[in-house]
């Protein structure tokens, strides 16, 4: 198994698909759809144009289907949610579908689509997301994270990071055997340097600092936490996420 990190969707390879992609958005779109799917959500459907969403969403019955639209942080007007996780309750979310488009991580689901198989990760999920690599081993692995519009985030680069140490840990393989590009170091050392302290991090980062000026304190408290949800989001059609089992 190879494991290769890329910063932001833009800066993954045109003419290759990998054995397995893995979407990283923890500020806060991966970290919403482990969420959902944790708490009942019959499945998670992404898209990347506003328009669209509520095309495909008309054609299901109202209490079976959920909106969440966010731009530039805030959400969306005339949708019932924007990207916020502590508001997907099970009480709210239980046996619906979500559809939802946010700035970044749904662009960065739809650019790996193509995979053989495609998952979602957050810091809440990382365990899940090792398990899955360990028990597969495909033989290539894309973390890709979302960035900020195209521009490198802190946090995204510090759960790739956290991903592929606890692959090389479970699996007692040093780095340089399993690295496939020198960002996996890169990431491994970002995370290994603010492991104890991943809320700081998040308060460090731009976006971490962008949410705080629209008060969502408590997002950036939930989204810093690891290992805390025990599901794994992966792709069962293009741009369609339900619970694997």
């Amino acid at each position: 198994m190879k494991l290769f990190v890329y910063h932001t969707p833009e800066l993954t390879p045109n003419l290759e698909v990998p054995d397995c992609a893995i979407a990283v958005d923890v500020l806060r779109a991966t970290s919403t759809i482990a969420t959902v799917l944790a708490a009942g959500g019959e499945a998670v459907q992404v898209f990347s144009d506003l328009e669209k969403l509520i095309q495909v969403s008309e054609q299901w019955h109202p209490e079976k289907r959920l909106r969440a639209g966010e731009r530039g942080g805030g959400k969306v007007p005339g949708f019932e949610l924007g990207n916020s996780p502590l508001d997907c309750t099970s009480e709210l979310v239980d046996g619906r579908r979500l559809f939802i488009s946010t700035t970044n991580g749904t662009r960065t689901l739809q650019r790996i689509q193509d995979a053989k198989a495609v998952l979602a990760a957050a810091l809440i999920n990382r365990a899940s997301v090792v398990r899955y690599l360990v028990d597969k081993q495909p033989e290539t692995v894309w973390i890709v994270g979302s960035g900020w519009e195209g521009t490198y985030s802190l946090e995204d680069t510090v759960c790739a990071g956290a991903i592929a140490y606890s692959v090389c840990k479970e699996m007692n393989i040093p780095v340089e055997k399993i690295a496939g590009n020198d960002e996996v170091v890169g990431a491994i050392a970002l995370y290994s340097y603010w492991e104890d302290n991943l809320l700081g991090l998040l308060h460090h980062a731009s976006h971490g600092q962008r949410l705080l000026r629209l008060n969502c304190v408590e997002d950036l408290k939930y989204c810093s936490q690891t290992d805390v949800l025990d599901v794994l989001p992966i792709q069962h059609e293009p741009g369609v996420l339900k619970k694997y089992v």
